[in-house]
């Protein structure tokens, strides 16, 4: 006789049991009946655990969880946010305070150009999160000298960022690459970083004209992130 369901102590069970009497036999025979329909249960319930464990599974493995999604860093079209503000109609400066606890050093610069606008992304490293102050500026300087610095374009933002220290202090390396320029972008002409100096890190990203543009912050990791708007 093949194996069956049998109910023990008030719960169903999906374990087999031989039938060694016919007293056993003739209890069991309303459960033959119902067999096939608690089987069935036993065997959905065992498909859906199995698919839960299968998409966790897949989910480990990509590096996502329940609760948070692994952040795409590897150019600046992954650098966005859905949440970003809009764009002003104006070119006014924008500025935000760091945090009480920020300790940063500025380790990548990426630009990229993106349907109407074009992105500069600053990644930090180190201990809370910067502020900045982002404005045009009529003539680019470096810190500390006030030597001029010549940047490519029409038009000068000046990106200063707070909460800034020193790489020896942050254990951070600095940016230390060639001025950026191209990338896809029409608005942004070239970006220029003037390191740090006494807990401020600047750069200056050269545009066409004196568009709109937006700041807002990204974490895990920490960016700042300049976006600057098409002409037109």
């Amino acid at each position: 006789m093949p194996p069956v369901a049998y109910l023990g102590g008030g719960q169903v069970s999906c374990e087999t049991s031989p039938v060694s009497t016919r007293s056993r036999a003739a209890a069991l025979l309303p459960l033959l009946l119902a067999g096939p329909v608690l089987l069935a249960g036993c065997g959905e319930g065992r498909t859906s655990e199995a698919a839960s464990s299968s998409s966790a599974g897949a989910a480990e493995q990509s590096g996502e969880s329940a609760a948070t999604e692994s952040p795409a860093v590897a150019g600046t079209a992954e650098d966005g946010a859905g949440d970003a503000p809009d764009f002003p109609a104006d070119a006014v400066a924008d500025t935000a305070e760091a945090s009480a606890d920020a300790a940063v050093t500025v380790s990548d610069i990426r630009i990229g150009g993106h349907d109407g606008f074009d992105r500069v992304v600053f990644e930090v490293g180190g201990t809370g999160t910067p502020g900045w102050d982002v404005r045009y500026v009529e003539v680019p300087a470096s810190q500390g000298k006030g030597d001029p610095v010549d940047v490519a374009g029409d038009a000068v933002l000046q990106v200063t960022l707070t909460g800034v220290g020193y790489p020896y202090a942050t254990g951070v390396e600095e940016y230390a690459g060639p001025s950026l320029t191209g990338a896809g972008t029409s608005a942004v002409t070239e970006v220029v970083y003037d390191a740090t100096f006494e807990g401020t890190a600047v750069a200056f990203v050269g545009t066409g004209a004196k568009n709109p543009f937006r700041v807002h912050l990204l974490e895990n990791p920490t960016r700042v992130v300049l976006e600057v708007a098409h002409s037109g």
